[in-house]
């Protein structure tokens, strides 16, 4: 049985829906991401599911018990659930032992010390204890926050964008860390984030969130070798669209050439059955193209970024259509320089011609 159900949830404020009939499960011990641009929906679910909103339709069930429905609100404290907040929220004027044992107040005080070093040790920090947050690092205080919520062993633990006050460095750390504590813990857990880079470091499975609902609820190789709808393809990583001609159901040309898909394809309503000539847009993300100075096929440095390990070229092809590839940093080539390319292609991602 999932340990969360939302079932055909919707929310509303005034006549402005912000959820629109969204429904996923998180089995127990999952880590789940609601990913999306500002303004999709994804705070707000999480809202619902703590119970600071009401759903307007649908449910929410936790271990099988409903919580939320139009109907019903089990109150917010008598849920289980643990929440971290962007600002961490922990108390200046006690010591970190004293914030990760706030939750812990109805236990005695042998189980509640128990609990506090079994936390402290959980998130590294067991030497920590005596000091007050305003000592820790950031990082370290999001630790401390982790752990307060983690305390009380809630049933879910729910992060509302826990790394956005950090700077990307320590960002890309931390979010391993989270990750690694939680698993540890055995704790099922839903992050919402507009940074996809966190939501693929820290979850299982992602949700992407557009407009109130969820247009791929899978893990994050399928997102982005696998994008089920074109926006997805277009929010997950980087790439580009080529034209490209459907020579069968399983075979299509592109100007850079011919590409084997193992799935048949869709050509959408424009054509009643995908065959021969019927137009596509093909997907090739910057790992799809690769450079070979062997090859016939030349394509112009137009752009360049370096990135330490490689480089990131945006080339243009002789039709005047652009696409990226990223190449090992050692192949260091001049802006208008022409290259040689290939397409190394292992899953053939297409959508209708829009």
């Amino acid at each position: 049985m999932p340990l969360l159900e939302v079932d055909h949830v919707s929310h509303a404020y005034g006549k402005h829906a912000v959820v629109r009939d969204l429904s996923f499960d998180l089995a127990p011990g999952q880590i789940a991401c609601l990913l999306g641009s500002s303004g999709c929906g994804k705070t707000t679910m999480l809202r619902l599911i703590a119970g600071f909103e009401m759903p307007a339709a649908g449910s929410i069930r936790l271990n099988g018990v409903t919580i939320a429905s139009a109907k019903t609100q089990l109150p917010a404290e008598a849920r289980r659930i643990g929440m971290v907040f962007q600002d961490y929220a922990l108390f200046p004027h006690l010591s970190i032992a004293d914030n990760i044992g706030f939750g812990l107040r109805e236990q005695s005080a042998l189980a509640t010390r128990r609990r506090i070093e079994e936390m402290l040790e959980l998130i590294g920090l067991s030497d920590r204890g005596a000091r007050y947050p305003h000592e820790l690092s950031g990082g370290q205080q999001q630790r401390v926050a982790l752990a307060r919520a983690l305390a009380p062993q809630p049933h879910l633990l729910l992060l509302d964008e826990p790394f956005s006050n950090l700077d990307v460095e320590l960002r890309e750390r931390l979010s391993l860390e989270v990750r690694d504590i939680l698993k540890r813990a055995n704790m099922a857990a839903m992050l919402v984030t507009h940074d996809q880079n966190e939501a693929f470091a820290v979850a299982d499975v992602v949700g992407i969130m557009r407009e109130g609902r969820i247009e791929q609820w899978d893990t994050p190789y399928n997102l982005y070798h696998r994008p089920a709808t074109r926006h997805v393809a277009d929010f997950i990583g980087q790439g580009v669209f080529l034209p490209g001609e459907v020579m069968s159901r399983q075979v299509v040309k592109v100007e850079l050439g011919q590409l084997d898909s193992d799935v048949p394809m869709d050509c959408g309503p424009s054509c009643a059955e995908c065959q021969r000539g019927c137009r596509l847009d093909v997907l090739l993300r910057p790992d799809d193209v690769v450079h070979d100075d062997d090859s016939g096929v030349k394509a112009e440095v137009i752009a360049k970024a370096f990135r330490g390990a490689e480089f990131l070229y945006t080339l243009r092809l002789a039709s005047g259509a652009q696409v990226l590839s990223l190449v090992p940093s050692h192949h260091n080539h001049a802006i208008g320089e022409k290259i040689g390319i290939r397409l190394v292609v292992d899953h053939v991602v297409t959508f209708p011609q829009g």
